[in-house]
């Protein structure tokens, strides 16, 4: 008999494969609360760990403008949804799965294209950004 989907409350569309995965919201036991987030997924190397890139603008109040600003956060990967690089996902928080990873991916909505950049590549770009010109 086939596990039945879990109803997580969002409005999002459950996946079409199931898995066993006890930290997938909609087949394993692991709640979703809190923020949600829509960003693009830069690497997908490790298991059932994939890393989004957030984009979002900053006030500062200082020069009265806005500013661009990226985050980067890991996610779990649950094997039902298997998101890969260049995937635009939805993700949302949860508890800690691990050391890293406080969010799960909820929804696959897309796919983009990536420029070849690793993730060395960007957080070498957000170390330049918090540095003052010289």
């Amino acid at each position: 008999m086939e596990k039945k989907n879990k109803n997580i409350g969002l409005g999002v569309r459950a996946p079409e494969k199931t898995c066993k995965d006890r930290n997938c919201p909609f087949h394993g036991t692991i709640k979703t609360h809190g923020r949600i987030f829509t960003g693009i997924v830069i690497s997908s190397k490790a298991q059932k760990t994939v890393t989004v890139k957030i984009k979002r603008l900053k006030y500062f109040n200082k020069y009265e403008r806005y500013g661009k600003k990226r985050t980067i956060i890991h996610a779990h990967n649950p094997e039902c949804i298997d998101a890969k690089k260049g995937d635009v996902v939805k993700i949302m928080e949860t508890r800690p799965i691990s050391k890293i990873k406080n969010f799960v991916v909820i929804e696959r909505v897309g796919h983009q294209e990536v420029k070849e950049e690793s993730y060395e590549a960007v957080e070498k770009e957000m170390k330049a950004e918090k540095e003052p010109a010289k």
